[in-house]
């Protein structure tokens, strides 16, 4: 009897194991741009975010929302973010780059990835909707950008390639298209600019009471969730994290509290809904 029960459960988690395998293989896959690319191969640094620059100022507003359905109405602008994004696919990733003009191209690349994603899929009330976990699309990892010959997930841009550049303040960069997420700058990353622009980016992040809170009085921070995901990409614990950014944050002159051994840190909600200009009723 014993034995018949474990060939039984033996046969279930193999049919079982069998099926989350198809549904893998079988998800949608959406690939942007393709293999050659739209002309000769350049260097990093010589990719031109002109066109993407001006999206951002005609679509992105200054709280960083994006008006989605306008742009969605229009499809010469979708070509555009089309052009770039196969644009993208021309560089050479194995010539001679500086850091920041990388970081400003994979950046670009990421965000405008997730433009035409949110795009293809529009009207949407959140990413979340088109994050299948088994099967089915997930536009994190079934989003795909030709670059150099080579397909690119939103995945692959965030976790394989940016956040092995240790530069921790990508996360007040990339923006997901959640409200949550840090507000989508209304201008592209240039390589001259975007340490400037990084640290711009988390003043403007800690300004908003929904990524940060402070209680003197029990010496509690109260940060955004992102933090309980990617913190460790800045330094190790949580209380270092606060004080390593406090000088992002609003009067840091009077956040001497935060050297206090018995600070804590405490994480607010993460906000998925979509970074629309108007949004959809629920």
């Amino acid at each position: 009897m014993r034995r018949k029960l474990l060939w039984f459960f033996g046969l279930l988690v193999l049919v079982l194991s069998g099926g989350v395998l198809l549904a893998h293989l079988a998800r949608t896959r959406i690939q942007v741009g393709g293999p050659g690319g739209s002309g000769e191969r350049v260097p990093v640094s010589q990719i031109d975010h002109a066109s993407y620059d001006w999206l951002l100022q005609k679509y992105v507003d200054d709280r960083g929302l994006v008006a989605y359905a306008r742009w969605k109405a229009n499809s010469a602008d979708q070509k555009a973010l089309d052009d770039y994004l196969n644009h993208l696919g021309t560089a050479n990733l194995l010539a001679p780059a500086s850091q920041p003009a990388k970081l400003a191209f994979w950046i670009n690349a990421y965000n405008a990835l997730t433009l035409k994603g949110i795009l293809r899929e529009y009207p949407t009330t959140s990413i979340r909707q088109h994050t299948a976990v088994v099967g089915g699309y997930n536009i994190w990892r079934d989003l795909l950008l030709w670059v150099d010959g080579k397909q690119y997930s939103l995945d692959d841009i965030e976790h394989g390639t940016l956040r092995k550049m240790n530069e921790p303040r990508i996360h007040f960069a990339l923006v997901c298209a959640a409200r949550g997420c840090p507000p989508l700058r209304n201008r592209a990353y240039t390589a001259q600019d975007v340490t400037q622009q990084l640290d711009d980016n988390a003043r403007q992040f800690f300004a908003r009471p929904e990524n940060l809170r402070l209680d003197p009085a029990t010496k509690t921070v109260f940060i955004s969730e992102l933090f309980r995901w990617y913190g460790t990409d800045f330094t190790e614990t949580p209380e270092d994290q606060a004080r390593m950014l406090r000088r992002y944050m609003p009067e840091v002159e009077k956040l001497a509290w935060f050297d206090d051994p018995t600070v804590g840190v405490s994480y607010l909600d993460y906000d998925w809904s979509l970074n629309d200009q108007q949004p959809a009723s629920k």
